[in-house]
């Protein structure tokens, strides 16, 4: 009887077991391996026009040698700079900032001690300031907003110069591979 038991038991965990290491290896995710350009289907001098360079054979190397070249630079130059133009790693701006920047406050405040000034030589200081407030923190929100907007735009500029300095990285390796082999590049 417990030797029955402990037979159930065990069956139950090794099936449990079993069934957990389907259930991840059907949902891992994998990541896809790097792409290599089919050599077979591109021209003598794709991968430089892609990279918008202009190479020239300057020891006389024929069409197919470039094109061997080219492909050796690319995969030495992925090496050298770590980075791959086909794959190139997404950088991202941060989300852009929404929401109260407090703008409102400070300008109410500020507007509110003018409005103060002004109502207390007109006659009326209370009213003064709730004109005033309410100017300031119009003001202000408006502020608030502008800063906001051109701190977006900074973040968008930096994320775009990031992935230029990666692009540019690689088409110096890239340039100093095939000017290694003999061939002029501008």
């Amino acid at each position: 009887m417990k030797s029955r038991f402990v037979f159930r038991t065990f069956s139950r965990l090794v099936s449990t077991a079993i069934i957990m290491a389907f259930a991840f290896t059907a949902f891992a995710q994998t990541t896809p391996p790097p792409t290599v350009p089919d050599t077979s289907k591109m021209t003598y001098n794709q991968m430089s026009q892609g990279l918008k360079l202009y190479v020239y054979p300057a020891k006389g190397q024929s069409q197919q040698q470039q094109k061997e070249d080219e492909f050796e630079c690319y995969k030495w130059a992925i090496e050298q700079s770590g980075i791959d133009p086909l794959n190139l790693p997404k950088v991202e701006a941060p989300p852009p900032q929404t929401g109260p920047t407090g703008g409102a406050v400070v300008g109410a405040a500020k507007g509110a001690a003018a409005g103060v000034a002004i109502g207390a030589i007109a006659g009326d200081a209370g009213k003064g300031a709730a004109i005033g407030a309410t100017a300031g923190a119009l003001a202000g929100r408006r502020a608030g907003k502008q800063a906001q907007a051109q701190a977006n735009q900074q973040a968008q500029a930096s994320a775009a110069a990031s992935e230029q300095a990666m692009k540019d990285s690689f088409v110096k390796a890239f340039s100093v591979c095939l000017e290694g082999k003999g061939y002029t590049i501008k």
